[in-house]
């Protein structure tokens, strides 16, 4: 009993500490006012995704959908003429007419701004994540330094390992940013097929949503410092409890709202969430203290298990050469 006490105890301090990391929106603040592109970047996605999309969601709600109803009314008693309740099909053709003006506006604005707001933003968060990274001041991944000191002559040479040189270290990159995409689209899958799970569901649902945001705004970082994918997912997998309180706050955010308006408050919130995952050092010090986490008894949990077969499966479905090249890329 007092093994398992440990043990949540350990879970909770770096629970905990995650959303603390989390929280630190200070950060966000000071990149901005070091670099005037990141401000005009994040004040970019700020405008287009609150602003317009937000705005627009807002208008939608708040003004024609009720003039369409006072246009269009459901009721006899607020027809000009009665004469036109008496006509059976009245009230039905209104019902009609509102209902295929509404999804007209969604056909003629919401979608196409929906997937523009899509392409658009992945541009921006790129640019915000660079520029936050070049705010920082950091040109190489400190953890190098760190480990150097802290770490064993067998951690020291897997640190120190870099990426080949040339066509083949540009032909392992783009192999690890392909297996990347086709893991975390799995693992899309499997965090939306929760959601269908009886009286469980939404809380693993929130659990797999919070890691999934972690993991995205950690994922520039990592991408900048040239970290291995197996590593990233070995911190990630090593340190649950941390990343799961991380992505706590921006999973709460929009958690309860329909799917249009939690994609707009995501599209505001994620950028920040970037830069304070890019201004904190806390996944570098967790990382090197693995044996102290580990002998307090946390333990790695193999979040993307699921995820991890189902992409190895379908690489399986590859000619036998591309396979051999992706299995190769996966032992290095």
């Amino acid at each position: 009993m007092k093994q398992i006490m440990e043990k949540v105890k350990s879970c909770g301090v770096l629970w905990l500490e995650g959303l603390r990391e989390a929280c630190c929106l200070h950060r966000v603040v000071i990149l901005c006012l070091r670099s005037k592109n990141l401000l005009m970047r994040t004040g970019q996605c700020f405008l287009f995704n609150g602003f317009i999309f937000l705005g627009s969601i807002f208008v939608l709600n708040s003004v024609v959908i009720p003039a369409l109803w006072w246009i269009l009314p459901d009721q006899c008693s607020q027809l000009v003429s009665h004469k036109l309740c008496a006509l059976g099909g009245t009230l039905k053709f209104y019902s009609f007419l509102r209902l295929a003006l509404i999804q007209l506006f969604y056909a003629l604005w919401f979608y196409p701004l929906y997937v523009f707001s899509i392409v658009l933003s992945t541009l921006w968060y790129n640019d915000i994540a660079k520029y936050g990274y070049a705010a920082m001041g950091r040109s190489k991944f400190t953890v190098d330094k760190v480990s150097s000191q802290n770490n064993t002559p067998i951690m020291q040479n897997a640190i120190q390992a870099k990426r080949p040189s040339g066509l083949e270290g540009v032909m392992i990159g783009i192999g690890e940013q392909v297996y990347s995409i086709l893991l975390l689209s799995v693992f899309f899958l499997e965090v939306y097929a929760t959601g269908f799970i009886p009286f469980i569901g939404k809380v693993l649902n929130f659990l797999l949503l919070s890691w999934m945001y972690a993991y995205y705004c950690f994922e520039y970082k990592w991408n900048f410092n040239e970290v291995a994918l197996d590593r990233r997912l070995d911190y990630f997998q090593s340190y649950w409890p941390f990343f799961a309180g991380f992505g706590s706050p921006c999973v709460l955010a929009i958690f309860f709202f329909s799917p249009l308006v939690s994609y707009g408050i995501m599209a505001i919130l994620f950028p920040l969430f970037v830069l304070t995952a890019t201004g904190s050092e806390a996944d570098q010090e967790i990382s090197f203290e693995r044996s102290k986490w580990r002998a307090a008894g946390v333990e790695k949990l193999p979040i993307f298990y699921v995820s991890n077969n189902v992409s190895m499966w379908i690489l399986s479905l590859l000619p036998l050469e591309k396979q051999d090249r992706t299995q190769d890329r996966k032992t290095q």
